[in-house]
């Protein structure tokens, strides 16, 4: 048992409802009482359950040993022994010498029992009785606040059960002794996990992952990487979306910042490279642990007991900066943080819920696992995810898919024939807790249009609303291949980028990427003479004023010039076949000018952006509906 749940028993033990006053008048009895109090302060407790024996078989109405007894069997996780002890000293209350503060004592018993085994209905009605009668003095400890806190919270909880449907995963995963931290890639078909063989001082632990068939079975697992795994302990990872950025636990090797740190990897052309301590902006001389990364890997949150948190271990965050590195970790404040421990974050792929384990917060018992959602860039105070995903057991962690259909999590097993097995599980992900928004999980290759080699290019998912980035990736420079996340009513836009090359504009919501799979996208290298459609530029009907909107679009055009200060561009207006021509040829014009504004505006010399308008003279589709009319409202960029 942990010294701190030991000392907080202690209080427990030590808090009876009222003063000390004895039943009975027995001074043998009470002689072997008192013994075992203080076997109890020297941390001597079977020879303390012996005592209070003595006392209770010398006398057997002596109540208050009853209690002491009971109190003691909950120390110590005999919950059975508890009960039974505290039945006995029930059945006594109808003897002369009892009175109700007795009755208060063993009621109060009773109440941390069904509590501990999680009959929340029976501890809740019990305190309901108990509560009464209870003196005043004892109404001020902080144990009997921390209860009545608890009984409130049972309150709002008792009678909104959820239906999950757990289920322990299949062979051939669950194959160790050990196995747990689930992760998984947005797409559900990896899934990596820590894997360790037993709990000796020399079994280490390794990250392994495992991958679905097209059948839907997982393959044996393995080992991630012998650059990865080592003599070392490599545990509890987080792994970005598309699998291609990893940063783990590893604890006690040569580089180490202090007892654990983070490490990260990346997956280039299709092998991960060697992983790097993240260094003192990440890691401490304290315990670093259980990393979180956003899906796209811009932010990571973790678990760290170091100076300057709230108390116990806190939720820290870091930021990747645009060069690779990663910002100097900030304590994620108060909101999330208490005095006490906060473990396990799990940011959903979203990047608008953060779950993380706590026993801060008020829960059922122990650890219990929360969510707190992300409002105009503050987190929100957190929520319990309620019964049965949170009971009166340690939940430690929880991993959601990007389908929000099942969550992962870990089992400890401590039957006489499997001791000390650690399993993996998951259940159905109740629809009653929101999630927000769903996500369209796609992929395809990005490929260079004259060779069709595969390029490593840059993905970025951005709401035109606020020109927000929601997501970005990179394609595997070995295949091409790459993976995006759309949310369900974001309007947005795809900027696939890479230097030397034409940028790739999408509208998602027009181009209905979300339906797309297999995407192919085809750069074309940067050569005089070579065109694209600039989209994601907004004018009001008959306007050539610059829509809000369009800040996405044109920041990156500013990019592409930085990037390739040799290059001179002619910036086109076209518009569809409503009005006359000439008023077409002159706002098509009076539009070009617009972007070559925002170019000189934002640092571009003038002479690099020609304009020219050619109204509705080159529609790229006939104009025979509004949708080819939208089409043909455009901006085009050509090399000169």
């Amino acid at each position: 048992m942990r010294p701190l749940l030991i000392l907080f028993a202690m209080f427990m033990i030590n808090a009876t409802a009222f003063g000390q006053e004895f039943s009975i008048i027995d001074g043998r009895a009470i002689k072997f009482y008192k013994e075992g109090e203080q076997l109890i302060l020297e941390r001597k407790y079977p020879e303390a359950i012996a005592r209070f024996q003595d006392a209770i078989n010398r006398e057997g109405s002596f109540l208050e040993a009853y209690v002491k007894l009971s109190q003691l069997y909950i120390t110590l996780g005999d919950l059975e022994l508890a009960e039974q002890t505290a039945a006995k000293g029930k059945s006594r209350l109808a003897g002369k010498n009892a009175k109700p503060k007795h009755a208060a004592d063993i009621g109060w018993v009773y109440s941390n029992i069904y509590l501990k085994k999680g009959e929340f209905q029976k501890a809740y009605d019990q305190f309901m009785e108990v509560d009464p009668l209870l003196d005043d003095s004892f109404r001020s400890h902080m144990y009997y606040k921390e209860m009545k806190a608890q009984m409130e919270f049972l309150k709002g909880q008792l009678g909104k059960e959820m239906s999950i449907g757990k289920e322990m995963l299949s062979d051939p995963l669950n194959r160790f002794k050990l196995q747990y931290f689930p992760v998984l890639t947005a797409d559900g078909k990896q899934i990596l996990f820590t894997k360790r063989d037993g709990t000796g001082n020399f079994d280490k632990e390794d990250i392994f992952t495992s991958f679905l068939d097209e059948s839907g079975e997982w393959s044996l697992p393995v080992g991630i990487s012998d650059n990865i795994n080592s003599g070392f302990n490599e545990g509890t990872c987080s792994v970005t979306a598309d699998g291609n950025i990893l940063i783990y636990t590893s604890c006690d090797a040569p580089d180490s910042q202090g007892s654990c740190d983070l490490y990260v990897a990346y997956k280039v052309n299709d092998r991960w490279q060697r992983p790097q301590n993240m260094g003192k902006n990440v890691n401490s001389r304290s315990w670093d642990s259980q990393p979180s990364l956003s899906a796209d890997g811009r932010v990571l949150f973790f678990s760290s007991n170091r100076r300057g948190g709230f108390g116990g271990n806190d939720i820290w965050y870091s930021v990747r900066m645009s060069d690779g590195s990663w910002s100097e970790a900030k304590n994620l404040g108060e909101v999330i943080n208490t005095p006490k421990d906060e473990i396990s974050p799990f940011m959903f792929f979203n990047n608008e819920i953060l779950f993380f384990a706590s026993n801060g917060h008020q829960g059922f018992g122990g650890m219990d696992i929360f969510l707190s959602r992300v409002k105009d860039g503050e987190f929100s105070e957190p929520e319990n995810l309620g019964l049965p995903i949170n009971d009166q057991l340690e939940q430690v962690a929880l991993f959601i898919t990007a389908q929000k259909d099942y969550a992962y999590f870990t089992e400890l097993t401590s039957k006489e024939s499997d001791n000390d097995r650690a399993l993996l599980y998951r259940f159905n992900f109740p629809k009653e807790i929101y999630l927000g928004d769903n996500l369209t999980v796609t992929g395809g290759k990005v490929f260079n249009s004259k060779t069709g080699e595969p390029i490593d290019a840059t993905l970025s998912l951005v709401s035109l609303t606020n020109d927000s980035t929601l997501y970005e990736f990179r394609a595997d420079g070995k295949t091409g291949e790459f993976m995006m996340l759309y949310p369900e009513k974001s309007i947005s836009g795809l900027y696939v980028e890479k230097k030397g090359y034409l940028p790739k504009i999408y509208n998602v919501q027009r181009d209905s990427l979300q339906n797309v799979e297999d995407m192919e996208i085809s750069l074309t290298p940067v050569e005089s003479g070579e065109e694209f459609v600039f989209e994601n530029i907004f004018f009001d009907f008959d306007k050539f004023d610059l829509k809000p909107e369009s800040l996405s679009s044109l920041r990156r055009l500013v990019k592409f010039l930085d990037e390739n200060p040799n290059v001179n561009i002619m910036i086109t207006g076209h518009t569809d076949n409503v009005g006359s021509s000439a008023y077409n040829q002159k706002l098509s014009l009076q539009r070009a000018e617009s972007v070559r504004d925002y170019l000189v505006e934002h640092g571009v010399l003038s002479g690099r952006a020609m304009v020219e308008g050619k109204g509705d003279r080159e529609p790229m589709v006939p104009n025979t509906n509004s949708k080819n009319q939208a089409l043909n409202r455009r901006i085009t960029i050509r090399i000169l």
